[in-house]
């Protein structure tokens, strides 16, 4: 969205809320740049009443704002899976080069738990240390894991590709029901670590690359705290 006509400070967030534009004005940056923007598939696409007031006060404070959302999530460098794998230590399985994946859009992720973490119960223990946060958990804290599967934020729909790949553990952000009954009649644990907590590493990564290629703009990760 047009803003001020030169970029000298960038804020950066998960999510482009009210409270991440305010901080960001507050902070007198020219642009914003998120994972998540405005718009959702099969949402009403209105700009109504919180989707009216985002773009209105963005447009009064003249901030630019851009949202990458799967492309956020899927990049190799800076994505959201490549950042979390980092964050976790896990040991992403490569082939020719690539990140081994599968699913729709490849956004499910594979590799195996850092060494010493191949306990379950331990296992979680390092994602909440990592984390900051309780993890939901859904298996046997006792079994052995060899192959973990993950995609960050709302990847519960996902769970059956995780299964279907030979994982023993799936990480993700977000749970739904039915994923217990598949959990508890697979084997395979399931975590739902947090949808903002799995997302906030590849935001933060593209942002180091921003400041690396233009050392002359000031670069701001903002935390804004989402329980979900």
């Amino acid at each position: 969205m047009q803003g001020k006509p030169f970029i000298k400070k960038i804020v950066l967030g998960v999510t482009a809320s009210k409270a991440l534009l305010e901080k960001a004005a507050q902070a007198k940056a020219d642009t914003v740049i998120v994972h998540h923007g405005w718009f959702w598939r099969n949402e009403d696409s209105c700009i109504v009443n919180q989707k009216y007031e985002r773009i209105a006060y963005a447009i009064k404070q003249e901030l630019n704002v851009f949202g990458y959302h799967l492309p956020l999530d899927a990049h190799p460098e800076w994505g959201n899976n490549t950042q979390l794998g980092v964050v976790l230590e896990l040991q992403i399985l490569m082939q020719d080069g690539k990140p081994v994946s599968c699913g729709e859009q490849k956004l499910v992720w594979l590799g195996e738990p850092p060494l010493g973490k191949e306990r379950l119960g331990d296992f979680v223990s390092h994602i909440e240390e990592k984390l900051g946060r309780q993890v939901l958990f859904i298996g046997d804290k006792n079994k052995r894991v060899k192959k973990v599967a993950w995609c960050t934020g709302g990847a519960q729909g996902f769970f059956d590709v995780a299964i279907n790949a030979g994982a023993d553990v799936f990480i993700t952000g977000e749970a739904s029901e039915q994923v217990y009954h598949m959990a508890q009649e697979s084997g395979v644990a399931y975590i739902a670590a947090g949808h903002h907590a799995t997302e906030r590493y590849g935001i933060q990564a593209l942002g180091r690359a921003i400041k690396q290629q233009f050392p002359s703009i000031e670069v701001d990760y903002i935390e804004i705290y989402n329980p979900i």
